[in-house]
């Protein structure tokens, strides 16, 4: 079975990733870039967040952290918005944030 060129051209043409490498971002940085933490309602949870969040963006102001508690006040979750400066700062407080045991969710 052959294959048309003229299709296979114009699948490329379709396609909005060609030539868009899956490390590049659609982040510019520096900018302002919020994170969402969830975890249990326990003591300290804040601000062990906080602690985290200052390893990678020393700056962050924790006084703008947003707090919810659940419905019931079983979790609590936190908005930190961030200085993001690279992909690779953003990958690593992820993974930190995602690895912590106290942290259930990061969105």
């Amino acid at each position: 079975m052959s294959t048309d060129s003229n299709d296979q051209d114009n699948d490329r043409k379709d396609d909005p990733t060609e030539g868009v490498s899956p490390r590049e971002s659609l982040i510019e940085y520096p900018s302002d870039f919020p994170i969402k933490v969830m975890g249990a309602m326990q003591d300290g949870f804040a601000e062990t967040i906080v602690e985290v969040v200052r390893g990678f963006d020393p700056e962050f102001d924790a006084g703008k952290m947003e707090m919810r508690p659940s419905r019931n006040g079983n979790y609590l979750g936190l908005t930190v918005t961030v200085r993001a400066t690279s992909r690779e700062q953003l990958d690593n407080l992820y993974r930190a944030l995602s690895s912590h045991p106290m942290v259930k969710v990061v969105m």
